[in-house]
């Protein structure tokens, strides 16, 4: 019994001593945190303005021609002739290159020789086919005065048939070498390499060159490239912060190292509907006019797309805004009562170290630097202000426990290597 009240007296002895403790260490943080939060704290300030700012965003990317393609043969050969050369301006349907085309001349005269041949034969049996047509109806007469019989009629009308059957064939021929005809001369016109008619922007150039003339080429042998560079075509990528914000439409403006202090214009004309998975960027193209052909395929760029823009709009320097018991605000300067007062903010558009208050309206000025010592209601100092470091003024003079400093001049004592110090006072030579 006399050891359970031992151990209850001295669980509370215990725990008396610790609320004590505690009591004492919160009034010192209490106290602490009061001091600390009057001692004026030296801030930089700038203005509230009204401006107008935009939510802008940049990328990178290169740049592409609007068109490309591979000219080259669809047949083989020897090459004969290249027309062009790297960086020549080419047109729709202009001749590029030459091939050795004799084999498919003679296959074309070969192939005229036989659409003569079928026409003679045509002719021919058209010929027989009068004859054996005057023949049939000369027995159906016969037949009709019961001179020529049964079968002479049935023989006759057979062999006219056969006649009309074997013209048909001999027709079919005719078109059949007209065919293998045109087929040639197709043949022998893709000895002659030229452009196809599908020129967008009206310039085109020839981007790189494979081979040389003399060359024996395969069908589709790559001979030149053809880019077109009337417009070209920027292409970015977005993150999905930025995805949902760009739309075809929006103006962009480009720059590029190549060209300092330039900047050309375009317009989001395709935005892809996916994201990669790996990178979570999504494709965007930009169409550049480039009438002055000064912007080339596979230059880097810079870009800036416009997403918004706000009239007349509460600003403030970005390094005002901060963070304070998980609510987001700033630090108002009373310029008055040399206070900074903690306001709760709602934040628009940050867009060069500029940002866009929304809520509430603000006016005066906010705390940009040294913030981060400041409490709310705590007093401030600007930095063409001097704190007083103590009741004496500048008039007051030195107390005369001070002793002041006095230089020590060496006096000689008439000693080689010897010198005496001596003090020398305000006004008096020693």
């Amino acid at each position: 019994m006399k050891k359970i009240l031992f151990i209850t007296i001295l669980a509370a002895g215990i725990g008396l001593l610790g609320w004590q403790v505690y009591q004492k260490a919160s009034a010192s943080k209490k106290d602490s945190n009061r001091q600390r939060g009057n001692v004026p704290v030296a801030v930089e300030i700038a203005p509230i303005k009204k401006s107008t700012i935009q939510d802008v965003g940049d990328f990178t990317g290169s740049l592409y021609p609007l068109s490309e393609f591979i000219v080259a043969p669809k047949i083989g050969g020897r090459l004969e002739k290249i027309l062009v050369h790297i960086g020549d301006t080419v047109k729709s349907g202009q001749l590029v290159a030459r091939l050795d085309d004799e084999e498919y001349r003679q296959q074309v005269s070969q192939a005229k020789a036989e659409l003569e041949v079928a026409q003679a034969n045509l002719q021919e049996r058209k010929n027989i086919l009068e004859n054996a047509k005057r023949e049939y109806d000369r027995t159906v007469a016969l037949s009709k005065k019961k001179i020529a019989s049964e079968s002479q009629l049935d023989a006759a009308g057979s062999e006219y048939k056969t006649q009309q059957s074997k013209l048909k064939v001999a027709s079919a021929q005719v078109s059949q070498k007209e065919a293998e005809l045109r087929m040639a001369d197709v043949r022998l016109s893709y000895g002659e390499i030229r452009l196809p008619k599908n020129n967008a922007s009206g310039f085109s150039v020839v981007g790189e060159r494979f081979v040389d003339e003399g060359a024996m080429l395969a069908p589709n042998t790559p001979i030149v490239s053809i880019i077109d560079i009337g417009k070209l075509i920027a292409a970015i990528s977005v993150i999905e912060r930025d995805y949902t914000k760009i739309h075809p439409g929006l103006e962009s403006m480009i720059t590029t190292d190549a060209f300092p202090g330039r900047r050309f214009s375009g317009k989001v004309i395709r935005v892809a509907p996916l994201l990669k998975e790996k990178s979570r960027e999504a494709r965007v193209e930009i169409e550049i006019p480039n009438e002055e052909k000064l912007l080339k395929p596979g230059m880097f760029i810079k870009v800036q797309i416009r997403f918004d823009q706000h009239e007349n709009a509460t600003v403030v320097p970005e390094g005002a805004i901060i963070k304070r018991n998980g609510a987001q605000g700033l630090f108002l300067a009373d310029l008055e009562q040399r206070k900074a007062k903690f306001v709760e903010i709602t934040v628009g558009i940050i867009h060069n170290a500029q940002a866009e208050i929304i809520a509430p309206p603000l006016t005066g000025a906010v705390v940009t630097l040294g913030h981060h010592l400041l409490q709310d209601g705590g007093s401030i100092i600007l930095p063409a202000e001097k704190p007083r470091t103590g009741p004496q003024q500048k008039d007051e003079k030195p107390r005369a426990s001070q002793k002041e400093d006095k230089p020590v001049v060496p006096q000689d004592t008439g000693k080689p290597g010897i010198k005496r110090g001596k003090v020398q006072s305000e006004g008096k030579k020693s």
